[in-house]
């Protein structure tokens, strides 16, 4: 086992023996946002220069390597903006360049260039004001948006009804619930002549009874949810000419049946002279994926470029990235060697090359230099915790390691890729914006945050690693300790557990991925404690596909292997430990309350599934298959059958509200505790979706807090 031990005190040194440290955090300040670290917005380079750019404290900054100048003030973009709108602007927008000498913003509807040189101001594109989905296309100003069910393109004061939408039938939306990387629901070509949509018809699915309580007589507002073994929606990818005002839809279908029609259609990419569309089609079974071309002008089916299977799942979330200079050729990230890879193919499917390997996970690609003979990318080559920037030498597979200094980071790269914004934060560093070359040295620092905790008392985090249940397995963990801590005290200690698919918990980043409400129970006495179980992400295909077909068991197996590490310590009380966590970290709550109620005293679940086949399709069926398929899986993990089992402690919390986590879960959890004779509580968050946010997440914070107060301390 290895550990580090990071001290959150101030680096500067104290001009006093003792330095002012001794701020205690109270409930309140869990959402004081002056005491997270400050940054700084729309960091970019300007057009294709070498100067940079930055919004803050309502100006906006250029630079370079030497030196930083305000260049816009709010006044002069307020007083530009009241040339054309009534009214003035009460804080600097987020802007993009647009090229040297302007930058693009927008104002409620309205989407605005500014000329730095003449200071004028012109309204370039318009939009609904109630629209949604906005997607503003940079060469035509076009605006794709969605209203209700349809879809819109804005072009100039024309409006094109692109899809009519209808109840159960949803277009330019965000489709498959999200799965697969998919997160919108309209794709500009490059040039702009061109709109890919998605087409969702959900009418044959269940409708779930969901309603508003607000209203003197509840208002019904139900949702298509998709559970796992049942009907699933149907979609279709459509291209809408600008040019010519016509739609085509692709023929994604090879015949009729149910199977085709439920394909997954994913990671729309187009190429670069606009006549071809690619799409990763997936089986409902998500265990077979299929790269296809398609006509852009046809809709026809060019050619399947290539095929992958998996016996547990496939799982594609990123597109394909051309090469600038070889439009034949496209980046494709890829689990087939049993990490996430960059593999470089032509377009007619043939395999030029793997172009990194390792026992590491590419994250995601960049993009690459002007030539294309270098791919930057996110890694966690050195740790896994961290996410840091490389480029590799599509020629000779060397790697070059951009970000100098260890932690999570975000770059932007300017035009000749030799130089680049590097944004992140560390265990120590609250967040830093610096200029680094293309050989990974740093030029100079943009910004710096102060420690917006430096007037704190702060608690040990120590982070590090532990062995799996499997015995060889490292597992990242974070341990938080109570303030001030004695040896020979013991103290009241919390499990927080998230353990699911695509979660990282333990990160090279500020206050080790942690946050207020973990400091805040610190400097109250208790041990707070994390460990990324197998099942999580950025570890290789296996360690996050282990868990399939039996969500839970190892991931619990492993969060006992971090409990075994807590009870060596001696400072835990194992007599006052406690579990927590929300959505799938609820569900692990619950299952660890119920497997070990001689270990955990108290736990508490916030929006728990409790039976995955209350869960949706797309998800449930990849980690689980359908419950027909796996009928003792799901029966394993049920939470409903295993209430009998509940003793000490348990307060679950669930938003009436909730379209991911259907309050169905928990009610029949309760309902299964009644039947059984086990008591438990059970809060409401009335009008809330699956996360209690705005104010009355407050509120939540001082009920769990309370709970432990007076059930585990």
């Amino acid at each position: 086992m290895k550990k580090i031990t990071i001290l959150l005190f101030a680096l500067q040194l104290c001009t006093t023996l003792v330095c002012a440290q001794n701020k205690m955090l109270t409930s309140n300040d869990l959402m004081n946002g002056s005491l997270y670290p400050s940054r700084v917005r729309s960091v970019q380079f300007i057009g294709k220069s070498n100067r940079f750019a930055f919004v803050r404290d309502n100006k906006l900054y250029s630079g370079t390597s030497s030196s930083q100048k305000e260049i816009v003030s709010l006044e002069n973009l307020s007083n530009a903006y009241q040339t054309l709108e009534s009214g003035s602007l009460r804080y600097f927008p987020n802007v993009k360049f647009v090229n040297d000498r302007e930058f693009q913003f927008t104002v409620s509807n309205n989407v605005y260039h500014y000329n730095i040189k003449t200071k004028s101001i012109s309204k370039i594109a318009t939009y609904d004001k109630e629209a949604e989905n906005i997607d503003f296309e940079t060469h035509t100003y076009q605006v794709a948006y969605t209203k209700g069910n349809s879809l819109y393109v804005s072009r100039g004061h024309d409006v094109t009804t692109v899809g009519e939408g209808a109840d159960g039938l949803v277009y330019g939306q965000s489709v498959h619930r999200s799965e697969f990387g998919i997160e919108k629901g309209t794709f500009w070509s490059p040039q702009g002549n061109l709109l890919a949509f998605y087409r969702m018809d959900e009418s044959m699915v269940t409708e779930y009874p969901m309603v508003n309580t607000a209203t003197r007589i509840t208002t019904p507002t139900p949702i298509r949810y998709p559970m796992a073994g049942m009907k699933s929606h149907e979609v279709t990818v459509g291209i809408f000419n600008t040019l010519k005002n016509t739609t085509v839809y692709l023929k994604t279908r090879r015949d009729t049946t149910v199977a085709e029609r439920e394909m997954y259609l994913t990671n729309l990419s187009w190429s670069p002279d606009e006549k071809t569309l690619y799409i990763a089609k997936i089986n409902r079974e998500q265990n077979h994926t299929w790269l296809e071309s398609y006509d852009a002008e046809t809709g026809n089916l060019n050619k399947v470029l290539f095929e992958e299977k998996n016996d547990r799942y496939t799982e594609p979330a990123d597109g394909l990235y051309f090469l600038p200079t070889k439009p034949n050729q496209f980046l494709w990230l890829s689990y087939r060697d049993g990490y996430k890879h960059i593999y470089l193919y032509t377009t007619d499917g043939n395999l030029v090359k793997q172009v990194t390997k390792g026992d590491f996970e590419v994250q995601s690609i960049i993009g690459t230099d002007p030539k294309g003979e270098n791919v930057f990318f996110y890694s966690n080559i050195e740790n896994p915790t961290e996410r840091a920037a490389y480029s590799v030498n599509i020629k000779t597979g060397n790697i070059t390691r951009l970000t100098p200094d260890h932690g999570t980071h975000t770059i932007a790269a300017n035009a000749s890729g030799t130089l680049f914004i590097d944004s992140y934060s560390n265990t120590n560093v609250p967040a830093n914006v610096a200029l680094v070359s293309a050989k990974g040295r740093k030029m100079s620092d943009i910004y710096s945050a102060p420690n917006p905790l430096a007037d704190y008392a702060m608690p040990e985090i120590e982070t590090g690693t532990i062995k799996a249940a499997d015995g060889k397995t490292d597992l990242c963990y974070r341990l938080i300790k109570p303030l001030n801590y004695n040896n020979g005290q013991k103290y009241p200690t919390l499990v927080y557990v998230y353990g699911g698919p695509h979660s990282q918990l333990v990160t090279d980043s500020w206050l080790a991925g942690g946050n207020l409400y973990f400091l805040f129970l610190a400097q109250q006495g208790y041990v707070v404690f994390t460990v990324d179980n197998r099942g999580t992400d950025n570890r290789g295909f296996e360690f996050e596909s282990c868990t399939h077909r039996h969500l839970g068991q190892i991931e619990m197996a492993d969060q006992m292997e971090g409990v075994k590490f807590l009870q060596k310590l001696s400072y835990v009380d194992t007599a006052r430990m406690g579990v927590e966590g929300w959505s799938f970290g609820g569900f692990m709550t619950i299952t660890m309350k119920l497997a070990h109620p001689e270990i955990f005293k108290v736990g508490c679940a916030g929006g728990p599934v409790i039976d995955w086949k209350w869960y949706e399709v797309m998800y449930g069926e990849r980690y689980m298959d359908t419950p027909q398929e796996n009928p003792d899986g799901y029966a394993d993990n049920s939470l409903v059958r295993k209430a009998k089992n509940l003793k000490g402690r348990l307060l679950v919390i669930h938003g009436a509200e909730d379209p991911t986590v259907v309050w169905q879960n928990s009610l029949e959890f309760i309902d299964a505790c009644i039947k059984a004779g086990r008591q438990v509580d059970y809060f409401v968050y009335p009008h809330h979706p699956h996360n209690v946010g705005g104010r009355d997440r407050l509120h939540l914070y001082r009920k769990m807090f309370q709970y432990y107060e007076d059930f585990l301390k």
